[in-house]
């Protein structure tokens, strides 16, 4: 069955409901946090689906002009942040942190300098 996300329009708190095509307009929606039929439906992101192929062309498409990225920290994150976007899965939020600092202008350089080193234990307190 398909789940449908909405929010309560009484205590604003989200839910989702499963139900089926047909159930869906005629069967009533409270919720499930107040009880309330004050309801509204949310819209949720649309994913299209595409080949990895698909996706490195839409990227390389993109930034097919982008020479000397290792110059320009800004133009290097904004190409990672697009790449991000294309993978269609979620990253750890360190690349969001590294994608942050270049397009604040930071050189990755710096940014690679001020991590942590592969292996490194900080729990020992030395």
């Amino acid at each position: 069955m398909p789940t449908y996300d909405f929010i309560c329009n009484a205590c604003e708190q989200r839910f989702d409901i499963f139900m089926t095509f047909s159930e869906y307009g005629k069967k009533s929606v409270n919720c499930p946090h107040c009880g309330s039929d004050k309801v509204r439906r949310r819209m949720t992101r649309v994913r299209i689906a595409k080949t990895d192929e698909g996706r490195l062309e839409s990227v390389a498409n993109d930034f097919s002009g982008f020479e000397g990225l290792e110059d320009d920290p800004k133009a290097l994150g904004k190409m990672m942040r697009k790449m991000g976007g294309e993978m269609g899965e979620d990253l750890p939020a360190e690349f969001d942190e590294v994608v942050d600092r270049l397009e604040a202008g930071q050189s990755p350089e710096e940014i690679e300098s001020a991590l942590p080193s592969p292996g490194d234990d900080n729990s020992s307190g030395e």
